[in-house]
């Protein structure tokens, strides 16, 4: 008997080798397609391009194959030399095929190829788990409350068309395919915010940081020459947000130390690794202390961005002899550290013999007329405080602030000072310095960030790219090293109210940089990602012990979070399962319906179907026991199977399903 319904069930469209649809494939490469838009920004256009390309071809090729099933996928001998191609072409743009960059690259295009040549259900499911990896190889580019926005979109379309794939038999609903894949992303929610919370946090990255990720990071450099930092200040980029514990300084008094510039060659000045701080070097502050927590953005240098003058500082990095606050590692993750520093200040020590002269050392030829003038000032005082006033008068008069200033000559300061008159920040802080060191004062110049803008709606202070600046330092016995800003003389309004102000309107200054209403609802915007930052990407070990030791009231353990995360995940995954697994009281269609009270029937005659027995077994088993009700029950399955789980929805073929099981005799006489 039951190899009768089995030669019946091999006509039956559920049980033969459904090919591969139309609309399965579409949901495929339409998801696909996502995903490479959420690329666009990362990879290189003709990767991008090529794999969409490869795409739409094998659209084309399905929808001739719609028409024609005679119409073949391109063959090895046509995608073998495709995929050599593309993986020179990522050898050729990328120098190599390690790297970020590169691997993401190459995994890209070798996906697209895949699609080329898949035939089958078990073809699109290898494509769709190894698209699942390339959405999340968006994160190795920006982590970007944005991007997790849209992230979303390709995963949903995704588990969508996994679902599509599963349905062999049924051609379900576009909108039915949505719900059920938002279902199932929303089950994953609860469980997700459980292991974001409690599940133990490493004290470093779980993996090293790729060689090319550094790639367009911004941030002040080690060396300064003629236009480093106005080209730095075309740039909006947030570099570090800060949050004061207690009164926010006012702006003038914002001066963010960065590298300590020393060295001169007479075009670009440098700086040098300078170990640990000497007990000689001790600072004295002459203010109230301020108080401060620093969110550092990567920018692939070891300089931890500090309040002028630090007099505190944590154990994330280490105070060198000039007062840097270094980290070991270049920064090439968003750090979060907290510092302390008095905005008044002084040093009872002397100066260094090695650091006199290196503050003193100038090249042997070249700006001589800046010398000449340095030896007449030198000629009329030795005293420092009156040299510094000499020069800063002499930038207030005939001086002016631009960004775009003249190119200089070889001898740029003397260009600078006697010719162009014109400049940013670095010639001001560059020629103060030469002047300073020609007449015999020690000096060295200090590059960071000045200013900043103040975000009300989070409480913090934004400083950006655009508010980097230079400035000097000067040895006076006495007082020790002493903070002279050369702008403040030609552009007070830079120090006082920022950049923008200090500058003409046809400045080519980033559109953050100027007040606008753009600017206005970028600070919300901002708020939103410093929050993100602070309590999605910068939830680490100590994020995570202190906001659960706040919850619970005490310090909780490793061994607790593994209790709770096990517990709760049982409970969560169990009300889930609960929810999706319990019985359906109501909405059963028509063929559900029949089917229940089938079995009901065969259920009180004494044959309750068994658990794990399928339609097919039941109807066999069924038939066996009531031999007069045979013809009657292989009309019911043979009817319900293509019903319930194939492509047939014929209104008179549920009509039949009905009268048969009305029909249906469950005694081994043939009583009902």
């Amino acid at each position: 008997m039951k190899l009768i319904f089995v030669k019946r069930c091999r006509r039956w469209p559920y049980f033969e080798d459904i090919a591969l649809s139309i609309v399965q494939l579409r949901w495929v490469l339409g998801s696909l397609a996502l995903i490479l838009a959420l690329h666009v920004p990362y990879q290189a256009t003709w990767v991008v391009v090529s794999s969409a390309l490869l795409l739409g071809w094998r659209y084309w090729l399905a929808l001739r194959q719609k028409y024609n099933p005679a119409i073949k996928l391109p063959g090895n001998l046509i995608l073998f030399p495709l995929v050599i191609l593309a993986a020179l072409g990522v050898l050729y743009t990328f120098g190599g095929l390690a790297g970020r960059d590169a691997s993401t690259a190459l995994f890209t295009l070798l996906l697209a190829f895949k699609v080329m040549e898949s035939r089958s259900i078990r073809d699109l499911t290898l494509v769709v788990m190894l698209a699942y990896f390339l959405t999340i190889c968006t994160f190795l580019f920006s982590q970007a409350l944005l991007i997790a926005i849209l992230t979303i979109i390709p995963l949903l379309a995704l588990t969508t068309a996994l679902i599509s794939l599963n349905e062999t038999a049924k051609q379900a609903s576009r909108d039915a395919l949505l719900s059920l894949g938002g279902r199932l992303v929303a089950q994953a929610l609860p469980v997700m915010l459980i292991l974001f919370v409690l599940f133990p946090r490493a004290p470093g990255p779980l993996w090293g940081v790729p060689r090319d990720a550094t790639r367009g990071m911004t941030g002040l450099a080690d060396e300064m020459r003629p236009g480093s930092i106005s080209n730095l200040s075309r740039s909006d980029a947030v570099a570090f947000r800060v949050t004061f514990q207690g009164k926010t300084p006012d702006p003038e008094q914002l001066y963010w130390r960065g590298p300590v510039l020393w060295d001169y060659d007479g075009s670009v000045w440098r700086s040098s690794q300078i170990e640990s701080a000497p007990s000689i070097n001790i600072l004295r502050p002459d203010s109230a202390p301020i108080s401060y927590t620093v969110t550092l953005e990567p920018h692939n240098k070891p300089w931890l961005l500090v309040l002028d003058m630090p007099v505190k500082t944590g154990s994330v990095g280490f105070l060198t002899t000039d007062f840097q606050y270094q980290s070991r590692q270049p920064v090439r993750s968003r750090i979060r550290y907290e510092a302390t520093s008095a905005l008044q200040y002084h040093q009872n020590s002397a100066l260094d013999d090695s650091d006199r002269t290196r503050a003193l050392r100038l090249p042997a030829f070249g700006n001589e007329k800046t010398r000449a003038l340095a030896r007449d000032w030198a000629a009329q005082t030795r005293k420092p405080d009156e040299l510094i006033q000499k020069a800063m008068r002499l930038f207030a008069n005939g001086f002016s602030y631009t960004l775009t200033p003249p190119p200089l000559g070889a001898s740029a300061v003397d260009g600078f000072l006697f010719n162009t008159r014109k400049g940013f920040c670095e010639h001001y802080a560059s020629s103060f310095v030469f002047l300073m060191r020609a007449a015999g004062v020690p000096a060295r110049v200090v590059t960071g960030y000045q200013g900043g803008e103040f975000n009300q709606l989070g409480a913090y202070m934004i400083v950006r790219q655009t508010d980097a600046h230079a400035w000097a330092e000067v040895w006076i016995d006495g007082r020790g090293w002493v903070r002279v800003d050369p702008t403040s003389a030609v552009a007070p309004q830079r120090i006082q109210s920022g950049i923008s102000s200090a500058l003409p309107a046809d400045e080519p200054l980033p559109a953050l940089a100027r007040p606008s209403l753009f600017r206005r609802l970028n600070l919300g915007w901002d708020s939103i990602n410093n929050d993100w930052n602070q309590w999605v990407l910068g939830y680490n070990q100590q994020r995570q012990s202190e906001f659960l030791s706040k919850i619970t009231g005490s310090k909780v353990s490793r061994g607790d979070m593994a209790l709770w995360l096990s517990c709760l995940l049982i409970v969560i995954v169990g009300l889930i399962a609960l929810w999706v697994l319990r019985p359906a009281r109501s909405g059963f269609d028509a063929v559900q319906t029949a089917w229940i009270r089938f079995q009901n029937k065969l259920a009180r005659a004494g044959l309750p179907r068994l658990s794990a027995e399928g339609p097919l077994d039941f109807a066999v088993r069924a038939a066996q026991t009531f031999p007069a009700s045979q013809p009657t029950i292989e009309m019911i399955v043979e009817l319900y199977l293509p019903l319930r789980y194939g492509t047939n929805n014929s209104t008179e073929a549920v009509k039949q399903l009905q009268r048969y099981v009305n029909e249906l005799k469950t005694s081994k006489s043939g009583m009902r």
